[in-house]
């Protein structure tokens, strides 16, 4: 760490949306200004500065100094106060306005325009109104300073800090002191643990009733992320004394309080008043629930959409040599008969055949169709094998980021254009992968589809559900209320590959043939993390590649963790460093402990409705959109260290430009989770398995996994820990109560 002080004597250049800025500072002992970088988004030229920093050498700019943190020196000398006002800094006041301010009061500048700012109208060229604008600019600038070095002290990043300013004005210190758990509720990038470190560090008591209050909020919060819609009322509770080492009867009150004010609704009976305690949910998720029962239920009220399928329409729909099997047929009149229908299967079972018979039979009746999927490489997908096109179900309903704000706290927020004002028009919806759509999506769908749609719905229940919360899929087929058909029948070109039918002899509780007869189904049996690497690393560098006829990018590894030295954080740096090793002339660069090259596999993690990308032909923009969804894969296309943003090219040609700022939001994708391979295909796919948590080591998981492969899948690791995956039928209980809601209002 190195401390120096000195005046800004110029501003190279500055990201006004995270306020990383490059600047030089004017050393008194020094000919030469010092380069310095970091999140000072406020500081302008003429500010006096005390910097705490660490000296970096870039391979382009030369010597620097990174920020950590730095306080502001206010002038104190007539020359150098006018300096700082005539850099513009001070709304309405130029050179020679900052001339006429320091001649007539001097030294004593700062404190006239602080507290006696009436005295500036004496000046040539200031009005009263003028005078009351330097004061509230100078008092703003102060305030932002104050803040910043105020949130310094308790490890907050400038970049979050303007971000705090933003949200609360001159009013953030004092909202801070009073209740720092607002901070997670209100700004985007703080979470529970960030605010509740800061409400300790400030002196707020353990047992305070914000601290509960944001406590239980948290953990139900962090319930959705791991794919609950509600927990245990008795779970909640005690999941809150843990993390917060406060008592029940605390925790017990503060969730009486939060029911009370409706920030949570308790189903069931109450709290803790029975052998089965009520179900706590976010206010928002229950009427989720409620709403997505409500209009499926409506929209299958009418008793026959359409009428019965002639043996003799059959043989008219167009499908070639291909012929349906009578699950098929019953499938196709379910989907004409009612408003809803549901299509499960597993591969090689049929779905898309019988999906393309429902689309020729109705585009022969005149009606129109839409056709959606969860992700953008399963619209892919089902646009290739039916020959209509199909969108993501974000595009189809019009997904777009609310622009007001962008640069603060909600950045995350979206809108759909299409909902209950403005449905979708077609006479049937049909939504391939439907295991991949959580509550939130499913309900935001339903409001866009009117009464006298029909609305198939075609998925695999066997997959694991979806990464948000809810069990659609799932709890829609356990209620027995809808139509539905599931195809069972292998079709002999499906028995063709070994990766099929393995896949359902997983499904069957069976082991999978492993003796390296396939031609499309391997193991390589290892029983150490050391050669399970090596054996990858092989592989993917390209031996599997050839063996398919692909690039070695397409060849994904898979894994269940993301921890340990068979997950993905490991991996993805060990396999870096075989596909894409460092190399003159390749920039990269480094983002908390994770470095980014140009040519790295990447993938979006999180929904990000407010990105910006553009399809690129031959060096020309032929269509441009916003929105990257959690799951979208990519290459880094070039690192910009000057502009400060990384250039990305994802499927179907869509480039983004992602400012340093919002690296978070990616990862390398070498090897992925299995989770987060759900909807995706690939032409080759490893699975490395050793051991692991159980609930992450089932059978679900080895389906899904395997069902991920066209070509090739090769399992490398221990056979015992695949019989025991196969063995193994418990998997993670999700609380969603879709169910229960259809089945209440049925």
């Amino acid at each position: 760490m190195k401390q120096i002080e000195g005046t800004v004597s110029s501003i190279i250049f500055r990201n006004p949306d995270n306020g990383y800025t490059v600047f030089e500072l004017a050393v008194a002992d020094s000919d030469k200004p010092v380069t310095c970088v970091g999140g000072l988004s406020f500081i302008a030229e003429g500010e006096c500065l005390r910097i705490n920093g660490r000296e970096k050498h870039h391979p382009v700019y030369g010597d620097q100094i990174e920020v950590v943190s730095y306080e502001d020196i206010e002038p104190s000398d007539a020359a150098s106060i006018e300096r700082y006002l005539a850099s513009g800094i001070i709304k309405g006041v130029g050179l020679k306005l900052a001339h006429r301010i320091v001649e007539a009061f001097g030294d004593d500048t700062f404190r006239v325009i602080e507290e006696e700012p009436e005295a500036l109208v004496d000046i040539k060229g200031i009005s009263a109104k003028l005078a009351r604008a330097i004061s509230e600019s100078f008092e703003e600038k102060r305030g932002i300073r104050d803040l910043m070095i105020f949130l310094q002290k308790y490890g907050i990043s400038n970049s979050l800090a303007l971000k705090i300013h933003k949200e609360y004005g001159h009013e953030a210190k004092k909202i801070i002191l009073e209740n720092p758990y607002r901070l997670a509720q209100d700004i985007q990038g703080v979470g529970f643990k960030t605010a509740d470190a800061l409400a300790m560090n400030i002196g707020i008591e353990k047992d305070c009733e914000h601290r509960i209050r944001a406590g239980l909020l948290y953990e139900l919060s962090a319930a959705e992320g791991a794919g609950h819609t509600y927990l245990p009322a008795d779970m909640l509770v005690a999941a809150v004394c843990g993390l917060l080492d406060v008592d029940e009867e605390a925790a017990k009150k503060a969730l009486d309080d939060l029911t009370v004010e409706g920030q949570v609704i308790v189903k069931g009976a109450g709290i803790m008043e029975s052998e089965e305690p009520g179900k706590v949910y976010r206010t928002p998720f229950y009427y989720m629930e409620l709403g997505v029962a409500r209009m499926l239920l409506d929209l299958d009220s009418m008793d026959q959409y359409g009428g019965e399928i002639s043996e003799k329409e059959f043989s008219k729909m167009g499908m070639g040599d291909v012929e349906l099997d009578d699950l098929q047929k019953r499938a196709v009149r379910e989907a004409y008969k009612h408003g809803v229908f549901i299509l499960t299967g597993g591969p090689g079972t049929g779905k898309t055949t019988t999906i393309r018979a429902m689309i020729s039979f109705f585009e022969k009746k005149g009606m129109t169709i839409l056709i959606a999927a969860p992700t953008g490489r399963a619209a892919k997908r089902i646009t290739e094998t039916t020959g209509r096109e199909a969108l993501t179900v974000h595009r189809l309903l019009g997904c777009q980021g609310v622009p007001d704000d962008p640069a603060g706290g909600r950045r995350g927020r979206f809108r759909f254009e299409k909902n209950e004002d403005e449905p979708l028009e077609a006479d049937a919806i049909i939504i391939d992968e439907m295991s991949m759509i959580d509550l939130p999506l499913m309900h935001a769908l339903l409001k866009a589809v009117c009464q006298g749609t029909r609305l198939i719905l075609v998925g695999d229940s066997n997959q694991l559900p979806s990464v948000g919360p809810g069990n659609v899929l799932k709890d829609i087929l356990g209620s027995h209320r809808f139509n539905a058909v599931c195809l069972t029948r292998i079709f002999r070109q499906a028995m063709e590959s070994d990766i099929i039918v393995g896949a359902h002899m997983i499904n069957r509780g069976e082991v999978p043939k492993l003796d390296n007869k396939s031609k499309d189904f391997f193991m390589m049996e290892r029983h150490s993390t050391g050669d399970i690497r090596g054996v990858i690393a092989n592989l993917v560098g390209g031996r599997l590649a050839r063996y398919v006829e692909e690039d070695q990018f397409d060849v994904q590894i898979l894994t269940p963790m993301k921890k340990g030295e068979l997950g993905t954080i490991s991996l993805n740096s060990l396999l870096q460093q075989f596909l894409n090793p460092p190399e003159e002339g390749r920039r990269q660069m480094e983002f908390r402990d994770v470095i980014f090259r140009e040519g790295d596999k990447v993938m979006q993690t999180k929904n990000d409705y407010h990105l910006e990308w553009e399809v690129r032909e031959r060096g020309f923009v032929k269509s441009t959109g916003t929105g990257i969804y959690n799951g979208d894969m990519g290459r880094i296309r070039e690192i910009n260290t000057f502009a400060q943003h990384i250039l990305i090219e994802f499927d179907d040609s869509r480039f983004v430009e992602y400012p340093f700022s919002q690296l978070d939001e990616l990862e390398l994708a070498y090897a992925v989770t299995i989770h987060k391979s759900q909807g995706s295909e690939y032409p080759a796919v490893v699975i490395p398995l050793l051991t692991g948590p159980t609930q992450l080591f089932n059978r679900n998981i080895l389906y899904t996994a395997v069902t991920r492969a066209k070509k090739c899948v090769v399992i490398v690791g221990s056979r015992q820990t695949v019989t025991a995956m196969v063995n193994n039928e418990n998997e993670q209980k999700r609380y969603s109560g879709l169910k229960d809601c259809i089945t209440e209002m049925n």
